[in-house]
């Protein structure tokens, strides 16, 4: 099995992503994650950049990591001075790490515009710097920044500059599409010159401005490089960085090259999205391997194809990288899809055609006047059940009321809600930043008095959909909210033409789920 060193430059090259802003104990965090997946090298800041990086390398040098190492990021010496009189060099050697990473230039255009120098300047800037650290005891990651853009340009002295890192005593030297233009037809053909011209390891590094990262990464590794370097979720600056998280498993899992310990594979999906919660982002649905729809089958016909045989409509199985099949129940569901997500919630029991066919029937009814619950997971088995095996409510709405508070710049809401609770009336009121912010905490606070345990549940998320807009304000809108509970969350949906009666409805079903399923579990 050929094997392939992995880079993960999440926090370094993803940290300039637009948004992102890591505080130390978040990037210790993600190091102990990288590290639990099995990546090599973790390329981990920029020591010469702010103090906050210094600090950030003096604890994780005391991190006990499995697997990965850190690297730290800087580049070539300035020009007309020493290397050892180099501040941005000395941080490197400061930060402690046994690997440091860093970049000069392989384009004429930057020597002549950026770095206003010679060409022989800029040779004598790689081979220095890459031999002072050598010569400090470092392994030495050579980032040729612009190499393809540079080698459109001029090939043989893009090629010096390489020569000059490899004359220096560099351990990889890296070719990088730092502009993220390259296609494959200039990538392919370079790589394969470099890697009969340049004796020691090559790696890549590609950004994704053309939106070819990903095949340009896995493309070189074929042709013979055998590092790649990334962010564990393509985040990155401007348009992103190769995405890993779908670089190593189409290496590993789909061409047999070893990126990670075999047996970490099946992480992939829950680091990652660890990963994503740490930045604040979401994972995009649609992500090739980790996406939430990346196993999911709406299509009847599809559907009913994976359930007989996976293979029939799945690369692969997504049990191998730690993701699920998925079915969502949408008007265009077949009714195999129907009869396996009824197996699931009643494993236990004897499922007949006539159940399937109900069921099939209702959801085509309320999507019809809005409804749509292939986003809206919880609300579909709440109506299954209560088709299937009605059970009592938790509450009952007696009446809600919504006043809206305008003082001067401020503007408020308060909600009144009225429920029947265990035989019991319960009355409360509440404020809030609007009426359906102040309707959900009030609705909290009376059920709280008598499940406690509500208290630990969050809205996450809100969103509305205007259905009809022809009709203007008197359209039916479609309200989501997402909500959380530890570590799950679930989302329900409500429809009405009036957008408080709608949030009801999901604030409704939100509650009925969440206390179903705390009465299952006792």
């Amino acid at each position: 099995m050929k094997m392939v060193e992995i880079l993960d430059s999440t926090l370094r090259d993803g940290a300039q992503g637009i948004g992102i802003s890591y505080s130390v104990e978040d990037k210790l965090q993600v190091v102990k994650l990288l590290d639990e997946l099995g990546v090599q090298l973790i390329e981990a800041g920029h020591p010469a950049s702010n103090p906050k990086e210094l600090a950030f390398f003096e604890k994780a040098n005391r991190l006990r990591l499995r697997t990965a190492e850190l690297s730290a990021f800087g580049s070539t010496r300035r020009k007309g001075c020493l290397a050892e009189d180099d501040h941005a060099l000395r941080a490197l050697l400061h930060a402690g790490t046994r690997w440091c990473t860093i970049f000069g230039k392989s384009w004429k255009l930057h020597v002549d515009k950026v770095l206003e120098t010679t060409c022989g300047e800029n040779l004598l800037m790689i081979e220095d710097s890459v031999r002072f650290l050598k010569q400090n005891g470092r392994m030495v990651i050579y980032d040729a920044e612009h190499f393809f853009d540079g080698y459109r340009a001029d090939p043989e002295y893009a090629i010096m500059t390489l020569k000059a890192a490899e004359a220096g005593g560099a351990d990889t030297i890296c070719l990088c599409d730092t502009n993220g233009g390259s296609f494959q037809q200039t990538v392919l053909p370079a790589v394969d010159r470099m890697l009969r011209e340049i004796h020691v390891p090559l790696g890549v590094h590609f950004h994704n401005d053309g939106g070819m990262a990903v095949a340009n990464s896995i493309e070189s590794v074929l042709r013979g490089a055998v590092q790649v370097q990334g962010t564990l979720l393509g985040f990155g600056e401007r348009c992103g960085n190769a995405n890993l998280s779908t670089i190593i498993p189409g290496l590993q899992v789909k061409n047999g090259y070893h990126c990670i310990p075999e047996e970490k594979v099946k992480a992939l999906t829950r680091i990652s999205r660890a990963v994503a919660e740490i930045t604040n982002i979401s994972v995009a649905h649609g992500m090739p391997y980790i996406g939430k729809n990346a196993f999911a089958h709406k299509a009847g016909m599809h559907a009913d194809g994976v359930i007989k045989l996976p293979s029939s409509f799945e690369h692969i199985d997504p049990a191998c990288v730690g993701n699920t099949r998925r079915f969502p129940t949408s008007e265009i569901s077949g009714k195999s899809i129907i009869l396996e997500k009824i197996r699931q919630l009643f494993p236990n029991r004897s499922i007949k055609l006539q159940d399937v066919t109900e069921v099939l029937a209702e959801i085509k009814r309320l999507e019809l006047i809005g409804y749509q619950f292939e986003g809206a997971d919880a609300s579909f088995e709440l109506m299954v059940r209560k088709k299937m095996e009605p059970f009592e409510p938790f509450f009952k709405l007696i009446y809600y009321h919504i006043g809206t508070d305008l003082m001067g710049d401020y503007i408020g809401a308060s909600a009144t809600v009225k429920l029947e609770v265990k035989k019991q009336i319960q009355l409360m009121a509440a404020e809030g930043n609007g009426p359906v912010h102040a309707l959900d905490t009030a609705l909290r606070k009376a059920l709280e008095v008598f499940f406690p345990t509500l208290s630990e549940v969050k809205l996450t998320d809100y969103k509305v959909r205007v259905l009809d807009s022809k009709n203007a304000t008197a359209s039916r809108v479609r309200v989501l909210i997402t909500s959380k509970h530890g570590q799950s969350s679930y989302t329900t949906v409500g429809v009405s033409g009036d957008v408080v009666a709608a949030s009801w409805k999901a604030l409704e079903d939100s509650m009925e789920y969440f206390l179903l399923g705390q009465t299952e579990r006792t």
